[in-house]
């Protein structure tokens, strides 16, 4: 018996063959997420701090199947406008702070109240504690993005300017930039400063060409953006603690299959870990970089610092809570973490 091939069955064969190679080499083709990221990609950018050890664990947990695509410095865009995209799905994931969503989602907001959080340790306490949890509920009901972990900035914000403050009298008039958020902006009016809000790419410039005076941010940033090159004061305020947090779109979470979506949440679980871990050291690191490069700091009277405490309760908490009801069990919540 012998066996041969007819020409039906070579052509049957043939296009069976050329049908499914399309579908073998998509299943092989690893997953491509596009990552977003207004900060150069260091360790005082705070937003690779978490990236970093999340394409590690993403490399060690999924191998190739899973291909990250890192855009530091805005190559995508302005915040404002990666945000867009991370909703219809055009970017996949964005690694930034809670700001830039209070304009979607305007309970963000009460993240960036003026003296909220004590200390990272507080921060941590409760964002773990379920406030964490409740904003990623929130974020998705509302817009289908979805919370993958909650890192830090590189320490405490604090003022930064070009001339030296000694007293919050002294801010009085002088333009800091600060985020485009109204809890922002009501902290810094509190304050006593004129509050400017310019995208943080055009920060320098700003600051250079005496747009502004100053701003305020946190001491990595100021590495990581090279600000201390226009400004070289730093007034100690530590006024928020603010968290730094991983999103991803609902296209871009549908991308991952069930059977690697374990280690893709774990992965992001030891990220948040690890940069959380991380963050301490590095803003050590990060403020005795900025002395050595000539940042001379002063801290605020600690009277000063009580009567603002005092002031944010009454006049920024209170009516922040009435207008927006809502945020009034996680502020309970990052209370009682205290």
């Amino acid at each position: 018996m012998h066996s041969f091939t007819t020409r039906r069955g070579f052509l049957a064969g043939a296009t069976a063959t050329a049908i499914c190679a399309p579908t073998i080499l998509r299943a092989a083709a690893p997953i491509s997420l596009r990552v977003s990221s207004s900060a150069p990609a260091d360790k005082f950018g705070a937003h690779y701090l978490w990236y970093k050890p999340f394409s590690e664990q993403i490399a060690k947990l999924a191998g190739d199947r899973i291909k990250l695509e890192y855009f530091p410095n805005g190559q995508l865009g302005k915040e404002a406008d990666v945000v867009n995209q991370v909703k219809v799905g055009s970017v996949d994931m964005m690694l930034t702070g809670a700001s830039i969503w209070a304009t979607i989602v305007p309970e963000f907001g009460m993240l960036d109240l003026g003296f909220l959080f004590n200390s990272y340790d507080h921060c941590s306490k409760a964002l773990d504690a379920g406030v964490g949890q409740a904003y990623d509920k929130m974020l998705a009901d509302r817009t289908g993005v979805n919370i993958l972990g909650w890192g830090f900035q590189v320490g405490a914000r604090s003022i930064y300017t070009k001339k030296p403050i000694a007293s919050l009298a002294e801010l009085k008039g002088v333009k800091l930039r600060v985020l485009p958020t109204k809890a922002f902006i009501d902290t810094f009016n509190i304050i006593g400063a004129t509050p400017t809000p310019i995208p943080i790419n055009e920060l320098y410039t700003a600051v250079q060409t005496g747009v502004v005076d100053g701003f305020e941010h946190d001491p990595g940033t100021t590495i990581a953006y090279k600000l201390y090159e226009v400004t070289n004061r730093g007034f100690l305020t530590r006024h928020i603690y603010t968290p730094m947090l991983a999103y991803i779109g609902k296209r871009g979470l549908a991308k991952i299959p069930a059977d690697l979506m374990p280690a893709f949440r774990e992965a992001a679980a030891e990220a948040t870990r690890i940069s959380r871990a991380e963050v301490k050291d590095v803003e050590v690191e990060a403020i005795a970089d900025l002395k050595g490069r000539g940042t001379v700091y002063t801290e605020v009277p600690p009277a000063e610092i009580a009567e603002l405490k005092r002031r944010m309760a009454d006049e920024l908490y209170k009516p922040y809570l009435a207008q927006y009801p809502a945020t009034a069990p996680l502020f309970e919540k990052i209370q009682a973490s205290a």
